[in-house]
């Protein structure tokens, strides 16, 4: 049998998986495009896949299936694993595939349009920061349809989570709550939101996109200056993109609790296509599950995350679109440990109830539909 080499078997794996965050200028710590790069870490990523910490995806195999999913099968594991027990040995570059092209700065091939924050934020060394909002106007001078967008921290350091609000034209909303329709929500560990042919999300002319920013102070002052992608659908689409919200923000989750649940739910007052879900908590967070509840189906579970990780807030796209009839319920069920058992854990000893900063916590499962083009945007109604 021959030896596991680095050009001829690994290669390949880190270009399909690990190389879009794991290259200069993205979120991961060190680049794995070279041999050089990566034989320092042979020994980290064989403990990180064993234990199937990387890549980041923590839903549950058994629930749905993605067609963003970054898990590795049991046969690649088996090939990183061999390879770093057997010396990490570099090969014939020969044997390698072709060097895979990565677009520079962006993760999106191509983009028509950028935007950015018009000026730098200037991000305290410590303390709370407030949820910051800034508008960038679009100068669309008329209805544009946005087939794909991506969301580029200026600093990745000090910038946890962004909301990008369409903000319609003769609107003076700058924050609090809204129906604003979402652009798209940046995480870490989000990669760029792209839609399926014949969908879309609609910014009508003379609209903003306001950006709803929560930056965490890391010990010194810095910069941020965001900025968007967008890419423009070629045709006017048969399907309008939405990104809708269940969420819940009258809790208590008490001190010393291991597994406090939460719940929302909600029905939509149109036929739809469920696309994709984003479940978001704080550092209390503890598990995640979105579920399909009506008489004909029953209970149905569409994406269960055990292991919610604050630092890894992915998005989890359907592979083939889900029917939700009119009147369906869709629910979320969200647990939370409180307790001295969670590593992450601000203060054991404090309630907590809602809130923005990262010490209090949020429930929310933001999810994407596509509805007919032809109707406005739908309410959905929310029960906690």
């Amino acid at each position: 049998m021959l030896a596991l080499t680095f050009y001829r078997d690994v290669v390949p794996i880190l270009q399909k998986h690990c190389q879009e965050c794991h290259r200069p200028g993205q979120m991961a710590p060190m680049s794995l495009t070279t041999y050089e790069e990566t034989r320092p870490w042979a020994k980290a990523i064989r403990e990180q896949v064993l234990a199937r910490k990387m890549p980041p995806w923590p839903a549950d195999s058994r629930f749905g299936h993605f067609s963003n999913d970054r898990s590795l099968n049991a046969a690649e594991i088996e090939t990183l694993q061999s390879w770093a027990d057997s010396g990490a040995q570099k090969g014939d570059l020969r044997n390698a595939p072709p060097k895979k092209i990565w677009p520079e700065g962006w993760n999106l091939a191509a983009h028509d349009l950028e935007l950015a924050m018009p000026r730098a934020f200037e991000v305290p060394a410590s303390g709370p920061v407030e949820y910051q909002y800034f508008p960038i106007p679009t100068g669309f001078k008329e209805d544009r349809w946005v087939h794909a967008v991506e969301v580029r921290p200026g600093n990745r350091a000090v910038v946890h989570h962004i909301v990008a609000y369409i903000r319609e034209l003769g609107s003076t909303w700058t924050g609090g709550p809204t129906k604003s329709d979402i652009l798209t929500v940046y995480a870490p560990g989000s990669t760029p939101d792209s839609w399926p042919d014949g969908m879309a999300k609609l910014v009508k002319a003379g609209s903003d996109v306001v950006l709803e920013i929560h930056y965490t102070p890391n010990g010194k002052p810095a910069s941020d200056r965001t900025s968007l992608a967008l890419v423009f659908a070629k045709h006017p689409p048969d399907k309008r993109v939405l990104t809708l919200q269940l969420n819940n923000d009258h809790f208590l989750i008490p001190a010393g609790e291991k597994s406090y649940e939460v719940r929302a739910w909600g029905s939509l007052p149109n036929d739809a296509l469920l696309l994709s879900f984003f479940p978001h908590m704080h550092l209390r967070g503890k598990s995640f599950l979105f579920a399909l509840n009506d008489a004909k189906s029953g209970f149905q579970t569409l994406l269960n995350v055990p292991n919610y990780d604050f630092f890894w807030q992915l998005s989890y796209r359907l592979k083939t679109p889900i029917p939700v009839s009119k009147g369906t319920r869709l629910e979320c069920w969200a647990t939370f440990d409180n307790s001295v058992n969670n590593p992450r854990n601000p203060d054991p000893s404090a309630d907590v109830r809602y809130g923005q900063q990262s010490w209090e916590e949020m429930m929310i499962g933001f999810f994407d539909v596509a509805v007919d083009a032809k109707i406005g945007k739908p309410e959905f109604f929310v029960r906690p």
